[in-house]
């Protein structure tokens, strides 16, 4: 267990967006540290990828902030314990989080998202249509965002029209996922801001499920509806909720998994070539794309109880934070884990997550990644990069604000 001026350093430079371009340097960095520990800030800090495993398998490790000493310490003395009303279901634990989780399942079921595999891929063409005639192509702008906000406001029941009015909202909420209170004891700066964008999200969610109560549509917003309407154990705030999470983790993510994997292509061009000769790599394509350059970069938990990982004890209550790009790269873990090689025989990845907290949404994102870069290589088979990624300063949800690519 290590605890340096520089292993605190090297927290501070993954929040320092100047590092967003390339921060695989600082989390080897960090993986050679060992687990790291802080009992001043109740943190933990796990790096290599059995570590990271352990904690998303452990039965006390736990989701909700609530549990966690800081929170306790802050309600204590005299915060509001949900600020901005209950969170979405991925940071509950049971049994809210199987109650709720389980109402939201049936909409993300296998047949489900098969069944929309024919507008998905109807919706890229559409995409790939415009750029080809416009002579350009933006990998954000052109596919890789609207792509997503299509389909998760389509199965939610929100209005693509609306899309302008909850992006910005949507980017603070993802921004707020950085570690930054974990890190350093200290709120960012902009906490305000995304508290406001919060309570914007909710009230807009808010006046939507009104209008869905008169005028039920076939989505899951007005499924919800009626699970609460019928009497089960379902609120109001927490189909705000549960929407606002799904509207939010929905498209951030995919996003990034989309825009990855083409840069990831597109500096080893063999992969881009082989992809657009042969769409059936498109699955090793994904899942490598979640191993080299995952869009969700890290993730936390907290301690139930007294628990140990690896010879680490993590005492009941502090933060255990999981940093999956690192452990994605762990050599004990990996052959040769800084190249970026679908045909590599094993591909292990824990950028859905493990355990009760898996990614409900693996399947749809999955479906919408294939379908969109079979697509774009067949199409673009002479794509090259016309410049450098420009990086969006999230650290958590890592991912570009623009890919030029000529074609």
């Amino acid at each position: 267990m290590t605890i340096t001026a520089e292993s605190q350093s090297l927290l501070l430079q993954l929040l320092d967006p100047s590092n967003r371009a390339n921060p695989y340097p600082a989390y080897s960095r960090i993986r050679e540290c060992g687990p790291l520990q802080f009992p001043d800030i109740t943190l933990n800090v796990f790096s290599s990828f059995q570590d990271c495993d352990d904690v998303l398998r452990h039965p006390s490790s736990a989701s909700d902030r609530l549990k966690s000493t800081a929170a306790q310490r802050e309600i204590a003395e005299g915060a509001e314990a949900r600020p901005i009303g209950p969170p979405g279901f991925l940071f509950l634990d049971p049994p809210d989080h199987t109650r709720l989780r389980k109402l939201v399942s049936k909409a993300f079921a296998p047949k489900v998202v098969k069944a929309l595999e024919p507008d998905i891929t109807a919706l890229v063409d559409s995409l790939l249509d415009k750029a080809t005639a416009a002579g350009r192509f933006e990998v954000i702008d052109d596919l890789a965002y609207p792509l997503p906000v299509a389909v998760i406001c389509r199965l939610l029941g929100v209005p693509i029209e609306d899309e302008p009015q909850f992006s910005q909202a949507s980017a603070l909420l993802a921004a707020a996922l950085d570690p930054v209170i974990s890190f350093t004891g200290q709120a960012p700066d902009s906490i305000d801001e995304m508290f406001q964008a919060g309570r914007w999200l909710r009230g807009y969610l808010r006046d939507l499920i009104a209008r869905r109560r008169s005028d039920p549509g076939n989505d899951l917003m007005s499924a919800l509806i009626h699970v609460e309407e019928s009497g089960d154990q379902l609120t109001e705030e927490e189909i705000i909720a549960t929407c606002n999470l799904l509207l939010v983790a929905g498209h951030e993510t995919t996003v990034n998994l989309i825009a990855n994997a083409i840069l990831a292509m597109l500096r080893h061009p063999t992969q881009w070539a082989a992809l657009s000769a042969d769409p059936q790599r498109v699955s090793a394509v994904v899942e490598e794309t979640m191993r080299y350059d995952p869009p969700v970069q890290l993730m936390g938990r907290i301690a139930a109880d007294d628990i140990t990982i690896g010879d680490t004890t993590v005492p009941k209550g502090d933060v255990m934070m999981l940093l999956l790009a690192a452990a994605h790269r762990d050599p004990a873990a990996v052959d040769r884990p800084d190249e970026f090689d679908p045909d590599r025989e094993t591909i292990r990845h824990l950028g859905f997550g493990k355990g009760p907290h898996f990614c409900l949404g693996a399947p749809l994102a999955r479906l919408e990644a294939a379908v969109a870069l079979s697509k774009v290589t067949a199409r673009f088979p002479q794509a090259r990069l016309a410049g450098e990624p420009q990086y969006k300063p999230n650290l958590t949800l890592r991912g570009m604000a623009s890919l030029e690519v000529a074609v």
